[in-house]
């Protein structure tokens, strides 16, 4: 059996709230914390600028150039990481934490965050599974 690890809980609101689609932090409203979520696809993520974003699902997007901007807007889908940007090993285990643009992996195309280095980690040695696992979960834990 592995070692426990704290993760933080992305919300103390009480059981009844829902959580957001798309996990932003408390003290603004950027998807991927600012992150260039189609960087991440040539394999060399940025962050993005506020001056290049768009609103979608009632998140702010930020880009590095006018290409990603619009490719997003062709596919947000596509380059928006799975489960809305929280962890995506917390989801494969029925929680929800904040996910990190430092943490991240793309697997079959898609893009996933996880929470700290020792959560990615974790993440690799069974990602297949632990993908089931979250899709599975998604999106009804937000409830």
């Amino acid at each position: 059996m592995g070692t426990p690890v704290a993760l933080t809980v992305v919300s103390a609101a009480p059981a009844y709230a829902k959580s957001d689609e798309v996990y932003t932090s408390w003290r603004n409203n950027l998807a991927a914390g600012g992150y260039d979520v189609v960087s991440f696809h040539t394999g060399s993520p940025s962050e993005g600028s506020a001056k290049i974003s768009t609103v979608w699902q009632n998140a702010q997007w930020q880009f590095s150039t006018r290409d990603n901007l619009e490719s997003f807007l062709a596919d947000p889908q596509k380059y928006a990481p799975a489960y809305g940007g929280y962890c995506a090993w917390a989801l494969a285990n029925d929680k929800l934490a904040k996910g990190s643009p430092t943490h991240w992996t793309i697997k079959d195309g898609r893009l996933y965050l996880n929470y700290n280095a020792k959560i990615k980690t974790r993440w690799l040695v069974d990602t297949d599974n632990f993908i089931a696992k979250g899709d599975e979960n998604w999106p009804k834990i937000l409830e």
